[in-house]
């Protein structure tokens, strides 16, 4: 095949100079406009779209590196040229870009609303926090140092604690994973140090499911619980509280932790009422220990 020959959409993948693109571009859409042939005139606005790409691949490229592939990006844009070179109206007598490229920027940034937030805030948290970002380098280079909430906050015409709420979902767009480590490479990693909350839901958990079950054991067998997992008793020291020897302490925790663990498999109502007591409400699962 001869350059002749070649079809549109190869000849127009070579980089052409800005005034010749736009220049092409034109007459294109002109020629487009004027045909009554369907077939040719897709073919006309596909090679329109293939000699822009290079912009909307430009565009895209401005929201890299905020948590959405840049593959992605570049079907969102292209996707978007392609909708503005079948809605462009040439009678309008203005350069085809002019239109193209908010029209990109805003199916970007729609695709962001959308997709890109792995947690994702409120739209009015959203849309702030993209006019934060929008200002900020200007704020910047006025005072020779990032902007500070206030300021932030006086210049856009909101309140301070809206601008405080958006500055806080920085990192919903890509969130930091908890393999990372938090120093250098013999430092834990990110999700080692939240092993202490880890523990605190896991205790939450317990305090719900367990409440109403030890509720209804009797008055020694509350007490016995109390006495050794929340103020660490041993089975000696709970046997002289109560009135037995050791080894009917050992057995009577056995037989409690058996009945418990059994009821665990039955339904149970929780109740909303708060609990008090320490006997009402254990602070982490109820587990049997070594005996001391």
């Amino acid at each position: 095949m001869n350059a002749s020959t070649a079809s549109p959409s190869v000849t127009a993948t070579r980089p052409a100079p800005r005034s010749e693109r736009v220049r092409i571009t034109a007459e294109l859409l002109l020629e487009a406009s004027r045909t009554q042939d369907d077939r040719e005139r897709r073919r006309l606005l596909d090679e329109v779209v293939v000699r822009n790409m290079p912009v909307a691949r430009s565009i895209a490229s401005r929201f890299r590196h905020k948590g959405v592939g840049g593959d992605d990006l570049e079907q969102v844009a292209f996707m978007a040229l392609t909708r503005a070179a079948r809605k462009y109206d040439v009678t309008q007598g203005r350069d085809f870009l002019t239109y193209a490229v908010p029209t990109i920027r805003g199916e970007l940034k729609k695709y962001f609303r959308d997709n890109g937030w792995t947690v994702r805030p409120p739209r009015r948290v959203q849309e702030l926090q993209a006019r934060i970002m929008a200002v900020r380098g200007e704020l910047t280079q006025q005072r020779g140092r990032s902007p500070r909430p206030r300021e932030l906050a006086e210049h856009l015409g909101v309140d301070l604690d809206d601008v405080i709420e958006a500055l806080a979902t920085d990192g919903c767009f890509s969130p930091a994973s908890l393999d990372r480590q938090v120093g250098d490479a013999t430092s834990p990693t990110l999700g080692e140090t939240l092993d202490e909350e880890a523990d605190d839901l896991a205790a939450a958990d317990a305090r719900l499911t367990l409440a109403p079950l030890i509720r209804r054991l009797c008055e020694r067998d509350r007490r016995i619980l109390d006495l050794r997992f929340f103020h660490d008793a041993t089975q000696q020291e709970i046997a002289d509280d109560i009135g037995v020897t050791q080894m009917h302490v050992s057995r009577l925790l056995t037989r409690i932790l058996s009945h418990l663990h059994d009821s665990l498999e039955e339904p149970v109502e929780l109740s909303s009422e708060g609990t008090s007591s320490a006997a009402e409400a254990p602070q982490a699962q109820v587990s049997e220990r070594p005996a001391r």
